[in-house]
């Protein structure tokens, strides 16, 4: 009986050591497959689009891509770089599960999220606003009693739209696309009055419209949102590799240029400009490097 016991306490004790012991940090992962999943969006305007057949381009996917780049040389080993298209209500299930490993689209980064997962230094600082039809006569989001607003699902728009609702008293009708293109379709088929949304995806959507000038961005800043890039929570050493790529970017005027190349050149699927210059919040942002949340930057 006492050998059972002892049998039993062995086992009862490797089980336990297998179960506790912490799961490979993503880099020890990366290395040991030679494969890095990027999670990405496909219409996140300058920051992160697809131009189809699988391929993905904007600021945060090159920057992204320049991260990789540095991976390959810690590592010592030729990585491949597999892309899977994110949405805003299943990116951080993706990342926090392993099934991508780096999220590289238009995500805000706020303390919410900070409780699941991480973010490395905010590399743009976006304002929301709303986009209109240019002959709607809207001006304010005060203007959209009743009327139909869209968002995207899975956004931290939707929580600024219900939250102005408590705050104003002034109701919407809220109509939600599955992704960015989705809900700027309802703006463009007359099923919204507004989209309300970050001013850059705003942008870039209305500049791969049909008819651009048939739209406008339109009202008052809702909320600045420091967007960034997604890590895992609690893994270091990707964190720190990251900060160091941005940082290094920053410092040599490299972020700065590829701004300009994404959010002031023409830039693919159409070859139209966005047309948004850095702002003195993202300048500040790429000046003193952080991770601060959203609420920090909107502390009355």
């Amino acid at each position: 009986m006492k050998k059972q016991i002892l049998a039993l306490a062995a086992i009862a004790a490797v089980t336990g050591a297998f179960a506790q012991a912490p799961a490979p940090s993503t880099l020890d992962k990366i290395k040991a497959s030679g494969v890095v999943t990027m999670g990405t969006r496909e219409s996140s305007g300058a920051l992160a689009s697809t131009i189809g057949d699988g391929k993905f381009v904007g600021f945060h996917v090159e920057l992204c891509q320049r991260i990789i780049a540095e991976m390959e040389k810690q590592l010592g080993r030729k990585i491949e770089t597999k892309y899977m298209a994110v949405t805003s209500a299943n990116r951080q299930t993706l990342l926090q599960n392993g099934t991508i490993d780096i999220e590289c689209g238009s995500t805000t980064n706020n303390a919410t999220r900070q409780k699941d997962v991480a973010f490395l230094n905010n590399t743009y600082i976006e304002e929301v606003r709303i986009a209109v039809k240019a002959n709607s006569g809207i001006t304010s989001i005060n203007q959209l009693k009743d009327k139909n607003v869209a968002t995207t699902t899975g956004t931290t728009s939707v929580q600024l739209i219900r939250k102005h609702e408590r705050a104003t008293g002034i109701d919407f009708k809220e109509v939600f696309g599955k992704d960015h293109a989705d809900s700027f379709l309802l703006l463009e088929s007359g099923r919204a009055d507004a989209f309300v949304m970050d001013g850059q995806i705003l942008a870039g959507n209305i500049a791969n419209a049909k008819n651009p000038a048939d739209f406008k961005i339109a009202g008052e800043v809702l909320n600045i949102e420091p967007i960034a890039i997604m890590v895992r929570k609690d893994d270091a050493g990707i964190k720190k590799l990251g900060n160091d790529v941005i940082a290094a970017q920053a410092k040599s005027g490299e972020l700065a240029k590829l701004y300009d190349k994404w959010f002031m050149q023409p830039i693919p699927p159409k070859n139209a400009r966005v047309g948004l210059p850095a702002t003195d919040l993202t300048k500040a942002a790429w000046a003193s490097l952080n991770d601060k949340p959203a609420e920090e930057f909107n502390k009355k």
